[in-house]
């Protein structure tokens, strides 16, 4: 009986330091900084454990809430997430401002940035493009925008029913939930994020003049 009971207790030990060890692993740092910045719960309530790397031209890298200026982010990153896959595995890639018109009063919340699906394996540039990229606009005087960028896998390649973005219009793209997309095809939680954040900069009014807005005070991305 005395060597029951040991072995009870070495086992429910192991469990007890297990959950704690399993518990630490989903409050990742990365889930801690969606957290701090209120990324959740203002775009999604589960944050990703998994960083993804952003960079832009000239070496200049998104990390987690660092600014950056719509000048600096005007083109097209460069996107990875580092874990090994097989090119028959999909994966959807959005960029989001939960922050439009400006933070204190997000009417326009959220606005599709970009938003890429059936993407095999890390190769976004193979992905199918829903909403063409559009960099940081936020309004001047509007604050600090956020611009989050997230990553969800795929159970397995879609057909996407969802209108085509073009970089020239800003239709469709305001009050966008990245949340309802995932729920609407089935892809669970995100696996990876990032995120910057951005101000008023003289290249902004360019930015609206491409994509239509002839009232600059009017919206603002």
């Amino acid at each position: 009986m005395g060597g029951i009971s040991k072995s009870a207790i070495v086992l429910l030990l192991h469990l007890v330091i297990t959950d704690k060890v399993f518990a630490a692993d989903i409050i990742s740092p990365i889930a801690s900084e969606f957290k701090a910045n209120r990324i959740v719960p203002d775009v999604i309530p589960f944050a990703p454990n998994g960083k993804l790397w952003v960079a832009y031209q000239s070496a200049i890298e998104v990390e987690f809430g660092n600014e950056l200026t719509p000048t600096e982010v005007k083109d097209i990153p460069f996107v990875w997430w580092p874990w090994e896959m097989s090119p028959n595995e999909y994966y959807t890639l959005a960029m989001v401002d939960p922050d439009a018109p400006s933070r204190s009063v997000p009417t326009s919340r959220n606005w599709n940035h970009w938003l890429v699906c059936n993407i095999p394996g890390h190769h976004v540039v193979s992905g199918e493009t829903i909403a063409e990229y559009v960099g940081a606009g936020p309004g001047e005087d509007s604050g600090l925008h956020r611009y989050v960028f997230l990553v969800y896998k795929q159970p397995a390649r879609i057909v996407f029913n969802e209108p085509y973005l073009n970089n020239r219009s800003i239709a469709n793209r305001t009050g966008f939930s990245i949340y309802d997309f995932a729920k609407k095809y089935n892809l669970a939680d995100p696996v990876a994020g990032n995120f910057f954040v951005a101000q008023y900069d003289n290249y902004v009014p360019i930015l609206y003049k491409q994509l239509g807005i002839k009232d600059i005070m009017s919206i603002e991305v």
